[in-house]
């Protein structure tokens, strides 16, 4: 049975429970809950929690299979470690993922900073990442079960660090060369975009940002929001954004960063790349032989034109994140394609060149047009053998259509 497959039911833990899962007994229950979650069949859920309340009441047992659920969940953020760790649902949510939070952390360390304090530590996530980096780190959080498993979270990773209940509004950080900041993005209504609405909210952050200082936010941030003299940066992970980060102080080098994470490394490109006005890679041009997809944290960054000087290439229009060159490259910063041939952009023609050319499957990019792709796809009906690559964008002012071969 899958992790999360009948464990709807399963219900919050609480601060007095979570400490008695941390217990020999609760351990137990732990391991018990694991193996039976990876053996139980489909439809076998209700004897499983049925077996595991010979050892513990309901509530204990709930909490373990929600943990468990959550362990299972954590594996994409935080690796091996989640199996050692403790979450809650909304903990788990905004949590960073490791590798960001590692590369934070060598931020920290390359601007010589020793000792940072986490405003609003949550379950711990980032605390190791710069313990682990070899910084004294400290955090605090509003919320008492959070600040519990941040600490055992440090103690499950091997990593020392001091956590405690706290206003961060309230805190004296001057003590501490930096400071880190990951506003909760919630207000009673669910998920929230108002800076307002953030706790802390924005008020408190753009103060924070007036000493050495990181503070996460959203990755749709408005660049107007930033203020001078403040770097951002967006991050991403195998090409999905994942989140920004302002950099103030001393720690802010460039006014605007893109990093991309994959499995070569990381990579990043900043304002400084992009080419001046009449430059090289600063204006449109017409289709070339090869056709460049920017990242979401290039195109989030602003920073389009420095990938098209980067591939000796420009725009396909001013307005929308596509390049193109006569060159052929790999970067980090983009996905590279060939382009294989135009196609005719009005749907019935572009049917029968598909069918034409016997395509079954049928991958279709886009930028800069109102089209719906699954919804074309259907209209499209195609059963050839054969699979391809569409992009759809805008060229001069004119819908076009490019058959393309990623490499």
């Amino acid at each position: 049975m899958s992790a999360s497959a009948g464990l709807g039911q399963t219900g919050p833990v609480d601060v007095a429970t979570f400490q008695w899962l941390q217990t020999d007994d609760g351990r137990a229950l732990l391991t018990r809950a694991s193996e039976a979650v990876a053996d139980t069949p489909a439809g076998g859920e209700l004897a499983m929690q049925t077996r595991l309340r010979e050892h513990a009441d309901a509530d204990r047992v709930a909490a373990a299979l929600s943990l468990v659920e959550l362990r299972a969940r954590a594996v994409e953020k935080f690796g091996d470690l989640a199996a050692s760790m403790f979450f809650t649902r909304d903990g788990l949510e905004q949590a960073t993922r490791l590798s960001v939070s590692q590369h934070r952390a060598a931020r920290f360390t390359a601007a010589q900073v020793s000792t940072v304090l986490d405003l609003g530590c949550g379950i711990g996530g980032d605390l190791i990442a710069f313990a682990a980096a070899g910084l004294t780190a400290a955090g605090v959080d509003l919320d008492e079960l959070r600040v519990e498993m941040a600490r055992a979270n440090l103690a499950a990773a091997g990593v020392g660090g001091a956590v405690m209940v706290a206003d961060a509004t309230t805190i004296d950080h001057s003590p501490f060369d930096a400071v880190f900041a990951d506003p909760a993005r919630r207000s009673a209504r669910g998920r929230t975009f108002d800076v307002d609405d953030w706790t802390p909210p924005w008020s408190f952050v753009s103060r924070l940002l007036e000493r050495d200082a990181c503070v996460k936010v959203a990755p749709g941030i408005p660049h107007s929001l930033i203020p001078h003299g403040v770097e951002g940066e967006w991050v991403s992970v195998n090409g999905e954004v994942k989140e920004a980060a302002l950099w103030s102080g001393r720690l802010a080098t460039t006014d605007r960063r893109a990093t991309v994470i994959g499995s070569g490394g990381l990579a990043t490109l900043t304002d400084e790349d992009t080419p001046p006005p009449g430059a090289g890679g600063s204006g449109v041009r017409e289709v070339g032989a090869f056709l460049y997809e920017p990242d979401g944290a290039v195109i989030r960054a602003g920073l389009v034109t420095a990938v098209a000087a980067g591939v000796d290439g420009g725009l396909l229009d001013e307005q929308i994140a596509y390049v193109t060159s006569d060159s052929s490259f790999h970067t980090p910063f983009a996905r590279s394609y060939r382009v294989v041939e135009e196609l005719p952009y009005r749907e019935k023609q572009l049917k029968a060149a598909l069918r034409e050319r016997n395509i079954g499957t049928l991958t279709i990019k886009k930028r800069g047009v109102r089209v719906e792709p699954d919804a074309l796809r259907k209209r499209l009906g195609l059963t050839g053998s054969e699979e391809a690559t569409i992009v759809l964008t805008r060229v001069a002012d004119r819908g076009a259509a490019y058959l393309v071969a990623p490499f």
